[in-house]
């Protein structure tokens, strides 16, 4: 079964979207952050799927923690 994915410009848009609304979550971000994950696995219906999403996000997340900004 081949799955939905975005291109580049897809990615990209997606970033923006959520920073914005990361942004407009305020104090709350967090939580949202939690509600949009929860939502998007529901919405995806795809236990393999969401496997391989939560792989791929856990890959570096040390050397996004001390990679220095800018």
């Amino acid at each position: 079964m081949k799955r939905n994915t975005l291109d580049t410009a897809g990615v990209e848009d997606a970033y923006d979207r959520i920073a914005e609304a990361i942004d407009a979550a305020g104090e709350h971000h967090e939580l949202f952050l939690a509600k949009l994950a929860l939502t998007l696995a529901w919405r995806c219906g795809d236990p393999a799927a969401l496997d391989e999403a939560i792989r791929i996000a856990l890959l570096d997340l040390d050397a996004e923690a001390t990679r220095p900004p800018g």
